[in-house]
């Protein structure tokens, strides 16, 4: 009869190599990876959000989001996202450094969110798709996130809110009410307005090009100051 022990050493070593490969290497490529300063710029990536943003980014998880929406931009041998616009440039690891936990998401039923924040600059039109996505796309499958949001009676003898905050919608659709977001869905669209993953450095672009357009990007930024 063969004896069984030389096969415990030999599945040792698998489960370690295995360990070592998936665990151990990943994190000593990745684990020391520090933000860049952009040198044409000036400016420091990732940025540290604030924190109405992480209250956000937590309100986002808990939304379960990343199950329908990814946060990752394929190269363009890999993919048609940069052509979407959805990016313009590949995702990488330096990205996710200030993101506790990464939520890259697997399957997209929605678009990608990796550049939300330069596609989407109108926070109240954010606001609106989370409360009634089909206003914004009429065949949207997004389900409404009603819970963050409160409905009341508008005011009397006025068919518009005069709160500030109010969501300018379709009278029609809640008549002699009016929808005001919660600080919940306010700290939500601050954090999908900052996710902007659009630096370009080292890693993702060639030297000649990435100080090209790095310094066509900061001319244009000394250009909108004051």
């Amino acid at each position: 009869m063969t004896s069984r022990f030389p096969f415990l050493p030999c599945f040792a070593l698998a489960v370690a190599a295995s360990w070592v490969v998936v665990v151990v290497w990943p994190h000593l490529q990745l684990g020391g990876l520090e933000p860049v300063t952009i040198e044409e710029t000036g400016a420091v990536y990732p940025p540290i959000r604030s924190g109405e943003a992480l209250v956000g980014a937590e309100i986002y998880r808990s939304l379960g989001c990343q199950y329908c929406h990814t946060r990752q931009v394929r190269p363009g041998t890999m993919g048609g996202d940069i052509a979407r616009g959805w990016g313009k440039r590949r995702t990488v690891a330096r990205d996710y450094i200030r993101d506790q936990p990464v939520m890259l998401g697997s399957v997209r039923f929605g678009p990608d969110l990796a550049n939300l924040g330069c596609r989407e600059t109108n926070a109240a039109a954010l606001l609106l798709r989370l409360y009634k996505p089909s206003a914004i796309v009429p065949l949207s499958t997004m389900p409404s996130y009603g819970q963050l949001f409160d409905v009341r009676p508008a005011p009397r003898g006025s068919s518009d809110s005069h709160n500030p905050l109010a969501l300018r919608m379709d009278s029609s659709a809640n008549p002699g009410f009016e929808v005001i977001p919660r600080a919940e869905a306010r700290a939500l669209v601050v954090y999908l307005l900052s996710l902007k993953a659009d630096e370009l450095f080292l890693e993702v672009y060639p030297r000649e090009d990435l100080q090209k357009l790095n310094s066509v990007i900061g001319m244009d930024k000394a250009r909108a100051l004051p």
